[in-house]
């Protein structure tokens, strides 16, 4: 992780010191990158080597779980569609979330509500296309430079 934590450090450094505001795409990777746990978090969730299948494998969760509109909403064009942190506990599983919040230090209440929170835009944003990518947003390190280029397209 601590190649990916240094990269996106060293994009939103440049971005901030070039007056990129703090909402929006920024927004949401500096929240990321602010945390190396919620970045281990966020990237095991949406990276192919992570424990959750990758996005594929979370779409796919979310479709198990009666969800599928809602990470649909996220992938595809248009507004995306709220999930609550109880949802996003059901859709990834109690031992899931309980393994997720004592990485980040945090109740699981609050590590779901943080998610939640943040999946929906990142999601979004990795998906500009409108649908998921066959084979995936890639490793790790694929995911971080895609985050690194959105950033610098801004």
């Amino acid at each position: 992780m601590g190649l990916l934590e240094s990269m996106l450090g060293s994009v939103i450094g440049g971005q901030q010191q070039a007056g990129a505001a703090s909402s929006g795409l920024g927004g949401l990777i500096s929240r990321v990158a602010s945390s190396p746990q919620l970045m281990q978090a966020v990237t095991a969730l949406l990276s192919n080597d992570g424990g959750q299948g990758g996005l594929g494998g979370l779409i796919a969760k979310f479709q198990h779980a009666g969800l599928g509109d809602v990470v649909g909403s996220w992938v595809g064009g248009g507004q995306n569609q709220p999930v609550s942190g109880e949802q996003l506990t059901d859709v990834l599983g109690q031992d899931t979330m309980d393994g997720l919040a004592e990485k980040l230090g945090m109740t699981q209440g609050d590590t779901a509500a943080q998610l939640s929170d943040i999946l929906p835009g990142l999601i979004d944003k990795l998906t500009p296309q409108g649908q998921a990518p066959a084979s995936g947003l890639g490793n790790a390190g694929d995911l971080m430079g895609m985050l690194a280029g959105l950033l610098q397209k801004r």
